[in-house]
């Protein structure tokens, strides 16, 4: 029968199979081929939501000052130091913003939200953002992580080669965001119990790479998880959502990569069979020696910390200073942070500062007096699951997930 099939029909199908253990002897090339065929067919009809919109001055919209951001193409990183003395939360001025393409600008009035596909037991259905706003709301605070967060450090630490955007640690953000439960949209659209995965789709302008145009962004959850603790988020810090981070409604997926909380969303398939995108065949997969040829799949984010002052910087000689730093896990809450002001010699145990709301991140401190000179800061984090960062992060060639301890340069003068 498959050679009865169209091409791009027979491609999806061999996608589908592929996911979901039921067809092998796939090499990397023959995934990016297959990846790439498909996509050509759904770039056109990935995003069949509604909404009038226009292109933004640049890649990012907000003001992008230097002491708050360093600037990487289409992405603006945090600094670490503009989170010194700040509460819990990360303000929206300073939160981080990844984008693949630019960031468009909608009329709410106008956005619609689409839900279709085999998995709802009726037709397709059509929300607006009245109609959204109008159903029950919820408020919880989360993380939104780049996958690639840290990916600098393969580099720069362990003097490996990695592809994609050389991020420090300032891919990630703290925020209360509230919204309607994907949980809550679904079954008000007629979910089917044949449901397998959703796929939401973005707004943003289709990315081409590699001269192949790849359609909007839109990358698929399992059921179970959509089902959770998902959230259609339009509101961020107590604030309509701004337009970089996916105004007017976005995904937010707790514990997972940021790729899965897709911004400024338009559509969202629901299926019966599992779905695929090149975000999670041909991005946002592990590819290198220690995994197989056709890459490793993964969802959930790893164990961090940070120190909330930048690389290099200066500190007081022979005086006291209380080093500031917050450390996360998607496994669970920290446990513990110990602190090295030595390069690793000895170890502190670092206090903690106030909460862990939502289990998104913890702050914590510890007070050091150094002597004039070069000093190697680091900071190693335990969570409640028993996961402590290595020394060493496991490679893999698009440097994703990096939870090694970070060598944090300071001079005290």
């Amino acid at each position: 029968m498959d050679d009865m099939l169209d091409e791009g029909t027979y491609d999806r199908r061999r996608l589908a199979q592929w996911r979901a253990g039921e067809a092998t002897g796939f090499s990397r090339r023959d995934l990016l081929k297959l990846t790439a065929a498909a996509s050509a067919g759904l770039a056109g009809v990935a995003a069949t939501g509604t909404a009038a919109t226009a292109a933004a001055p640049g890649p990012i919209v907000k003001p992008l000052p230097p002491e708050l951001f360093t600037v990487l193409g289409t992405n603006a990183e945090m600094r670490w130091s503009a989170l010194a003395d700040q509460g819990h939360l990360v303000p929206i001025d300073r939160f981080f913003v990844r984008n693949h393409t630019s960031t468009p600008i909608i009329d709410a009035a106008d956005w619609r939200l689409r839900l279709f596909g085999a998995g709802l037991r009726h037709g397709p259905i059509t929300l607006t953002y009245d109609e959204l706003r109008r159903l029950p709301s919820e408020t919880v605070t989360a993380t939104v992580e780049c996958a690639g967060n840290g990916r600098s450090y393969f580099t720069t630490q362990q003097g490996q080669t990695v592809s994609g955007t050389a991020w420090k640690l300032g891919g990630v953000g703290v925020a209360r965001w509230r919204g309607v439960r994907l949980s809550t949209v679904l079954r008000r659209a007629g979910l089917s119990r044949h449901a397998v995965d959703v796929l939401p789709a973005g707004l943003d302008p289709n990315f081409v790479s590699g001269g192949v145009d790849l359609g909007p962004v839109r990358r698929p959850l399992p059921i179970r998880k959509a089902l959770h603790d998902v959230l259609l988020a339009y509101e961020m810090n107590g604030e309509p959502l701004p337009a970089d981070h996916g105004h007017p409604v976005r995904l937010v997926v707790p514990g997972w990569i940021g790729i899965a909380s897709i911004k400024w969303l338009g559509s969202i398939e629901v299926s019966d069979v599992p779905l695929f995108s090149p975000w999670n065949t041909q991005f946002y997969r592990l590819f290198g020696p220690d995994h197989p040829a056709e890459g490793e799949p993964f969802d959930r984010q790893v164990l961090k910390s940070a120190f909330e002052l930048d690389p290099g910087a200066q500190v007081p000689a022979g005086r006291h200073v209380r080093l500031r730093g917050r450390s996360w896990s998607a496994a669970g809450a920290i446990r513990h942070v110990d602190v090295s002001t030595d390069g690793g010699t000895t170890w502190r145990r670092a206090r903690r500062v106030g909460g862990s709301e939502g289990h998104a991140w913890q702050r914590w401190e510890v007070d050091w007096r150094p002597a004039a000179g070069a000093h190697e800061l680091l900071a190693r984090a335990t969570d409640v699951r028993g996961n402590t960062q290595p020394d060493v992060a496991d490679y893999n060639e698009l440097g994703y997930l990096f939870d090694a301890v970070v060598r944090h340069p300071v001079v005290a003068v």
